[in-house]
């Protein structure tokens, strides 16, 4: 039985190595318990229950930790910010013809009105979503609970 358990543990961390994402570390971690479980004489009932244990652990406190110290290092990107930002109307939006831009922090955006009406060139308006490359948006006098409210 010690042999699986290694072979698991080295599949395991393989896996980890290759996709980099705290995948397979905590069942790597698993099944590393359950070896030296194995290789003491352990039966097999309680090298599954060191493996399950030792998994189940380590993923329940470490993981929240390693995903906010990965997670930390991310910034907004230009896509993002335009969300919390006014623009203007540069080219009338109108989505029967598929037509319209917007001009958000001096970068022109192809957009949709959510609500489908037409929107006249000039006016402000409000990113509400990102669909690839395309802003949709709302006038900017609207409330921000209709604008949540149509989504």
């Amino acid at each position: 039985m010690s042999y699986f358990w290694l072979g698991f543990m080295v599949l395991a961390f393989v896996v980890e190595a290759a996709t980099v994402g705290l995948v397979a570390i905590w069942f790597g971690l698993g099944a590393l318990a359950a070896f030296l479980s194995a290789v003491c004489g352990g039966p097999v009932w309680l090298q599954i229950t060191f493996f399950i244990l030792i998994t189940a652990v380590t993923l329940i406190f470490t993981r929240p930790l390693a995903q906010k110290y990965l997670n930390s290092r991310r910034r907004a990107t230009n896509a993002d910010r335009v969300l919390e930002m006014n623009g203007v109307v540069t080219e009338r939006i109108d989505n029967l013809n598929a037509t319209g831009a917007v001009a958000v922090d001096g970068k022109t955006w192809t957009a949709r009105a959510f609500d489908g009406q037409p929107i006249e060139k000039g006016a402000i308006v409000r990113p509400v979503r990102i669909d690839g490359v395309k802003l949709v948006v709302i006038p900017a006098g609207e409330p921000a609970e209709i604008s949540e409210t149509r989504e």
